[in-house]
């Protein structure tokens, strides 16, 4: 698939690497010359030094013969022009990466589109969505369900005490058909766990499961769910204003913003939620807002550094779930060892909805890259595929992927090795990072 992506910033770079590794057709374009060569020079895509936004750069960047054709420049009206042009130079998709609602607005769907523009991105909104789902289920670090939840993925932090700590992944699965550990997380690594794995106090442990069976797994852990309704926000970000509106009466909100301007703004944005002016990383002044008594903290700030040792601070003073936006890829996985609880990275998120477009087109297929180094992919067995008709212990499978469920006829159900795989089955694979177009060619 031949991939033009406009704008090599954080969300542009990081898609980028991500897609170069999955042996597509790439080419990044953007004005830095430096930033591209350097990009050049360490992953395999091609680059086109131009303004997203002239049809000269465009052209030559062949954006008009390109099947998938990507905006994420920082400014929301250039991505509309650029996908705009794409899209009369011949792109056959487009995307483009928003900064206000307004565009998802179903009610302006029909205009964004006679613009050229197919789908868009607001990394803010997914972002929300992430922290809402992080909100209802406290006791998880991850959480997707797949194919309107018969399948459901969980990553969970395994606690000291817990029963499950220092057991042999061979003898769990034999006392606990009901789950699948498909991947661990331990010591800044993801791993594809064998039988003769054990797991350990600290890991982040992904189970599959089924619905009926979700709610014993908090327990197995050494984890107890908490109802979630107060939640104090450190700083009026876009981020926090979305989530605040997206929530809706879910739950009570505080936002504590260090910019007075901003300050007078937020009420208007956020007309249910109170606001208190002051700097969140000032523990006196917590203790007088009475954090102790919050169910939940969210640190929304564009300071990686400052979100996470303000949740540790927020964990020191008494509140049981907090989350701790990351902006820097490299420190989410030095966060996910701290005892911060949820860490949310928009870009990841905004490369997952990306990544749906490569794989099958049909709606019910779901991707999901909310991990820096895993991928979790929905795939559907095509009537030729080799995985079809034989046992999942006679396949052979790369050690980089496991099969974690499958949904069939509807019903969602775990993998053993006695599993005979058919066409139609939509299978959960979930593969380490850069691995997923071989696992999807297997599937084709």
């Amino acid at each position: 698939m031949k991939i033009v992506i406009a704008g090599a910033g954080e969300v542009g770079s990081h898609l980028a690497k991500l897609l170069s590794n999955e042996e597509q057709d790439i080419l990044l374009l953007d004005t830095d010359q430096e930033k591209l060569a350097s990009l050049d020079a360490n992953y395999n895509l091609m680059t086109v030094v131009g303004n997203p936004t002239s049809f000269a750069a465009l052209r030559e960047a062949g954006a008009g013969d390109c099947d998938l054709f990507i905006a994420v420049t920082p400014y929301e009206s250039n991505n509309i022009v650029a996908c705009s042009i794409a899209k009369n130079l011949g792109a056959q998709t487009t995307v483009a990466r928003i900064d206000t609602y307004d565009f998802m607005n179903p009610s302006n769907a029909a205009h964004v589109r006679h613009m050229g523009v197919d789908r868009v991105i607001y990394p803010e909104h997914l972002a929300a969505e992430e922290i809402i789902t992080s909100l209802r289920r406290s006791w998880a670090r991850n959480w997707f369900e797949l194919h309107d939840g018969c399948i459901m993925l969980a990553g969970v932090k395994l606690r000291e005490g817990a029963p499950l700590a220092g057991i042999q992944l061979k003898d769990f699965a034999f006392g606990h058909r009901n789950f699948h550990v498909a991947a661990i997380k331990r010591n800044h690594e993801t791993i594809i766990p064998r039988g003769d794995d054990y797991m350990q106090v600290g890991d982040i442990l992904y189970f599959t499961t089924t619905r009926e069976h979700i709610g014993d797994l908090p327990g197995m852990c050494g984890k107890t769910e908490h109802r979630i309704r107060r939640v104090l926000i450190m700083g009026g970000s876009k981020m926090a204003i979305r989530l605040v509106n997206l929530a809706g009466d879910r739950f009570r909100f505080k936002i504590i913003e260090k910019d007075l301007e901003l300050c007078r703004k937020l009420p208007q944005k956020c007309p249910d939620c109170e606001i208190i002016h002051g700097d969140a990383r000032d523990t006196e002044l917590l203790a007088d807002i009475g954090i102790d008594e919050f169910d939940a903290f969210a640190a929304l700030t564009d300071s990686s550094e400052a979100n996470i040792l303000t949740c540790l601070t927020a964990k020191e003073m008494g509140v049981k779930k907090t989350i701790a936006n990351v902006e820097n890829i490299q420190f989410i996985s030095q966060a996910e060892n701290l005892n911060i609880g949820t860490v949310v990275n928009k870009k990841l998120l905004a490369s997952s909805s990306i990544f749906q477009l490569l794989l099958d087109a049909d709606s019910s297929t779901s991707k999901c890259l909310a991990l820096a180094d895993a991928e979790v992919a929905e795939l559907e067995i095509k009537p030729k595929s080799k995985l079809a008709g034989t046992p999942v212990k006679d396949l052979k499978l790369s050690r980089q992927m496991t099969l974690a469920g499958l949904i069939r006829n509807g019903e969602g159900m775990l993998i053993t090795g006695g599993t005979v795989l058919q066409a139609g089955d939509r299978v959960v694979v979930f593969c380490l990072a850069g691995s997923l177009h071989k696992v999807e060619k297997m599937f084709n």
